[in-house]
């Protein structure tokens, strides 16, 4: 494992992804830290839990970009954001405490 927790890797890659591509106005720029960050947890998640957990936790990645985005529009971009960062995290925790 390396310094950083995985949990906060994965939840920066959701807000700081989000973040460049509002302030530089560059979605693309944005995908690329989210995926770099993505590719960053993912190999964490299976050097620590394994090919299948690190399989679901990246798919759960994933899904909470996507689902994001429908979220925003009830609550705001940023709790949305915010929202999803934590419960990547807070699974991210939780299947490598398992592990541990």
């Amino acid at each position: 494992m390396t310094g950083v927790p995985t949990p906060l890797v994965a939840a920066s890659g959701l807000v700081g992804g989000y973040a460049v591509a509002r302030w530089t106005r560059k979605r693309p720029l944005g995908g690329v830290a989210l995926a770099a960050a993505g590719a960053v947890a993912a190999r964490q998640w299976r050097d620590v839990a394994g090919s299948g957990a690190a399989a679901s936790l990246t798919g759960l990645y994933v899904a909470a970009f996507a689902g994001s985005h429908p979220l925003a529009k009830k609550i705001g971009a940023w709790p949305s954001v915010f929202a999803v960062a934590g419960g990547v995290a807070l699974a991210s925790w939780a299947v490598e405490r398992r592990v541990a």
